[in-house]
């Protein structure tokens, strides 16, 4: 048997309502003792939305001092984050709260990492470099695809728009709390990009080359994707149907789970320089790569791909050669894509063929993802892949 180790949030709580119980929630936490002091991390749209006025109007009334921090931008910057930390520090933050999608959250852990720390950002990327004692931290999402809630990885944009994560089991929160209720507003487009990001975890998870893949990670991802495959449909056509919401929001969180220990590869990989350079949304990015990856991928884990096809599409032909079952598998997802709503081919986001080398350049910057992925990927590989993603 091979050794593995698997960490995730210590307590996970999905609460219809939730939002409305956040400040009972903060209360249970051993900071709140002796010191009120919270951060709320968030963005505009959120509290555009007003999503998160039944989460504030709880943790108030519960006592709580709350500082708001709603300037977090989609990739977010480096930048955002040390102006957060400052203001932590200025107003002596005791607990942070990330409350939104996985730009909000990734920023939040990053916050309670660093407010607590004198440890530099540039120290804290990589792989197990974050340091120091991060102050108690509660994520809530109000997307069902991140799964940030419970990863511990935090991805940063820096100066250079070039991507870089912050991996540690320090970042991961104390707390989860999944809402149902905080996705039902979200537009059909942002419900099919999300969902599908949390697909490509799951399928990144299982097949992943990492010497970390463990059978939790591959059984929460096959779970994941019976629940994604049986509900995106429905939550993107009816988003009021809080069953389905309820299902993506697990789902995408089971994702999360799996692929925060056992790492996604070569879809990640290629997808974060279409979001830096081009400003595409990262569960779109990840769409519009996923089918040619999975092509190349299909000789070195095709049987991996053709046990997981028929958890995404119960109706596929599993009676044929496992080239035929992978085939349909790309197809169907690929079909996915286009019944959700969702663009399909670099060319509609905007990228040209004379764009190609500079994201090549800047996805084989992306060594900690390549190193998972279950074919090697050289440089020329790279570049046809997005050729044929055009």
């Amino acid at each position: 048997m091979t050794d593995f180790t698997f960490n995730t949030t210590p307590s996970i709580r999905q609460i219809v309502g939730g939002a409305a119980e956040l400040g009972k929630i903060l209360g249970s936490l051993p900071f709140a003792s002796n010191r009120t002091e919270v951060l709320f991390v968030t963005d505009p749209g959120i509290v555009k939305l007003g999503l998160c006025e039944p989460a504030l109007k709880s943790i108030k009334s519960c006592g709580f001092e709350v500082t708001i921090f709603d300037e977090v931008e989609p990739d977010p910057k480096a930048s955002t984050v040390l102006d957060a930390v400052k203001i932590s520090k200025a107003n002596k933050i005791a607990c942070v709260v990330g409350f939104g999608g996985g730009s909000s959250m990734d920023v939040a852990k990053v916050i309670a990492l660093l407010a607590n720390s004198d440890q530099p950002i540039d120290e804290a990327y990589g792989v197990n470099q974050a340091t120091g004692e991060r102050l108690p931290l509660v994520l809530v999402p109000t997307t069902a695809g991140t799964g940030s809630e419970v990863t511990a990885v935090s991805i940063l944009t820096t100066g250079t728009e070039e991507k870089k994560g912050i991996v540690s089991p320090i970042i991961l929160p104390d707390i989860a709390l999944l809402d149902a209720e905080l996705t039902i507003g979200l537009p059909p487009h942002i419900t099919a990009a999300t969902g599908v990001d949390a697909m490509v975890h799951a399928i990144e998870a299982y097949t992943s080359k990492s010497a970390n893949n463990n059978p939790i990670s591959k059984t929460l991802a096959v779970q994941a994707l019976d629940l994604l495959g049986a509900n995106i449909r429905e939550a993107v056509s009816n988003g009021s149907n809080i069953e389905a919401r309820g299902k993506m929001l697990l789902g995408s969180m089971l994702a999360g789970q799996a692929f925060a220990n056992s790492p996604v590869a070569a879809v990640h990989a290629l997808a974060y320089p279409i979001g830096s350079l081009f400003h595409v949304p990262h569960g779109l990015s990840n769409a519009l790569v996923l089918a040619e990856v999975m092509r190349f991928n299909t000789p070195c884990c095709g049987q991996a791909y053709a046990e997981l096809a028929p958890h995404v599409f119960p109706d596929i032909n599993t009676d044929q050669s496992i080239d035929g079952i992978c085939t349909d598998f790309v197809e169907k997802l690929v079909q996915l894509n286009i019944d959700l709503g969702l663009k399909h081919g670099l060319g509609q986001v905007g990228i040209k063929e004379s764009d190609l080398d500079r994201l090549t350049a800047d996805a084989m910057n992306q060594t900690r993802l390549l190193v998972n992925n279950p074919r090697e990927v050289t440089r020329q590989d790279a570049r046809r892949i997005y050729e044929a993603s055009l």
